[in-house]
């Protein structure tokens, strides 16, 4: 495809070339942009020799010649590309992926924030900033950012991160707070320090209820107070515990399958750490009902981010910090991917926005919400209520014993035995494995 707005062929990646140029007029324009290396201004591929090289000299003159940081906000990744003029008919290319910054203006670092250093995307061209929109930016500057805010202790440690760093085979040297910046001008730790410490007062929960409403509620699970990648992937453990395995079995096949889409889920759930409003000290939340998943962050779009562009991919980090080390810990792929994965499975109606909230509700599949409506209401009057509620309890927690679900009602085992057993014979339950170590498996009732 031709250039455009949001992309900009380079043919080569020489000394002259001023790509610093391009990514900060990317950063300041409102949907970020494409910049291809190894295309020619036609959309011809020419390649690079050196793919990784390149890439990693990219890397270093984006962090090093432009201000502020835009550590957070770009990506640098080799791509394979066909041409009929190429050898082997395929070369290497070099894709940044450069997201609008919310600390507008950035510019060239050799020559500071004047018309020669700040730049904004016009048409397909990077365009001088005139000197009046640096100053209107400037003033309006996001100043309230997890990375400008002091942190009320600074007696943090930060083992945990250390941990998670090593185990990507990369070490934190000593200078770590700074390069990773979680300090503030002054050298104190800031608010993204705070978040990644191994201690904080950051309460991150999972409740889960045991029907389709919260008045039920069976786990409220606390994985807060540490480091914030740590109780990512805590969180990430429980829910991917949750998304258990239904199956119907009707009299031709078996047919499996998991009641939310994983990589949906996984795309969300990291979303709503990284894109969370911590200014506001109100840390996302995760409920689990029989029928769907809802996951809640404080603040919703990003200023100068709309709906249509939100759904489209286009990306503006609300926390560049926690983004940067998200995507050292190889946690997040590539900027902007999230929300497309999450619509490849589900609508855009799974999205709710309001003032100060995004709220993401994920439904189970078809045959779990059937199973909390008409199945349910079928056992209730074949059986009655009791027996509609073992069945309710056995769908949200399938590995319970007999006991177990007594407890639960505040009846006997010996009568838990007996609304199970007319449960099976309804056909809407089926024992797994043995009686201490295997599950229930909910059935599709015939109609």
């Amino acid at each position: 495809m031709p250039e455009t707005n949001r992309i900009e062929y380079k043919s080569s990646l020489t000394k002259d070339l001023n790509l610093e140029k391009e990514v900060v007029a990317f950063l300041n324009y409102r949907e970020g942009g494409l910049i291809y290396v190894g295309i020619d201004k036609t959309g011809k591929v020419l390649g690079v020799k050196d793919a990784d090289g390149d890439a990693l000299k990219i890397k270093d003159r984006i962090k090093n010649n432009i201000q502020p940081s835009a550590m957070g906000l770009f990506d640098v990744v080799a791509e394979e590309r066909e041409g009929k003029d190429l050898p082997n008919g395929q070369a290497s290319i070099i894709k940044i992926i450069v997201a609008s910054g919310s600390e507008k203006p950035y510019f060239k670092k050799k020559y500071g924030m004047t018309e020669k250093g700040c730049f904004i995307r016009v048409g397909t061209a990077a365009e001088p900033m005139p000197q009046a929109m640096i100053d209107k930016l400037f003033a309006s500057r996001t100043r309230n950012s997890i990375g400008k805010i002091k942190a009320h202790r600074q007696d943090l440690s930060f083992e945990q991160l250390r941990i998670y760093y090593e185990e990507k085979k990369k070490p934190l040297n000593k200078q770590f707070k700074k390069n990773l910046e979680l300090l503030t001008e002054d050298g104190s730790l800031n608010y993204a320090g705070y978040l990644l410490a191994d201690e904080n007062n950051v309460s991150i929960k999972v409740a889960k209820y045991s029907g389709q409403n919260r008045v039920d509620l069976i786990e409220n699970n606390e994985y807060g107070f540490c480091s914030q990648i740590k109780a990512t992937k805590s969180v990430l453990d429980k829910i991917d515990l949750e998304n258990r395995t239904a199956a119907t079995i009707t009299s031709k096949e078996r047919k499996e399958q998991r009641l939310w889409n994983a990589i949906a889920l996984r795309e969300a759930i990291i979303n709503a750490f990284v894109h969370n409003d911590y200014t506001r000290e109100i840390p996302p939340k995760f409920e689990i009902c029989a029928d769907r998943i809802e996951i809640t962050s404080a603040g919703s779009l990003p200023e100068g981010l709309s709906k249509e562009e939100f759904f489209e991919g286009y990306s503006i980090p609300r926390n560049k910090e926690l983004m940067r080390i998200y995507k050292d810990l190889e946690m997040v792929e590539q900027l902007g991917s999230g929300i497309p994965r999450i619509l490849e499975t589900y609508g855009k109606e799974c999205f709710q926005f309001s003032e100060n909230f995004l709220r993401m509700v994920f439904p189970a599949i078809e045959q779990v919400r059937k199973e909390f409506g008409t199945v349910s209401e079928r056992i209730r009057k074949e059986f009655g209520s009791e027996v509609a509620k073992t069945f309710e309890i056995i769908a949200e927690q399938p590995d319970l014993s007999a006991q177990q679900i007594a407890d639960k009602m505040g009846k006997s085992a010996r009568s838990i035995e007996k609304y199970i057993a007319k449960l099976k014979a309804f056909g809407a339950i089926e024992r797994k494995g043995p009686k201490l170590g295997g599950y229930w498996q909910i059935n599709e009732l015939n109609k």
